[in-house]
């Protein structure tokens, strides 16, 4: 396993002690991998997201797919036992 060394400030240590003595995260080690893994999945999500928007950009639903999209939704509503 790759070791990572890093300098942080003593607030943030002292937040980080916490969540160790809260029993949120085993240890500092914990903590930072946690952090790094949520930072990396927000990235991937937008870029993710960015994609999706970007490909409906470049290749918009024509008005069949959208009313096709709408028949359904009615469909599946008038289906629901309400």
């Amino acid at each position: 396993m790759t070791q990572l060394v890093t300098r942080v400030n003593e607030d943030l240590v002292s937040l980080v002690d916490e969540l160790v003595e809260d029993g949120v995260v085993e240890s500092r080690s914990d903590a930072v991998r946690r952090g790094l893994r949520v930072l990396i999945d927000q990235q991937q999500r937008l870029r993710i997201g960015e994609a999706i928007v970007r490909g409906y950009r470049d290749h918009p639903q024509s008005e069949d797919e959208v009313a096709s999209a709408d028949e359904a939704t009615v469909r599946m509503i008038g289906e629901e036992p309400w």
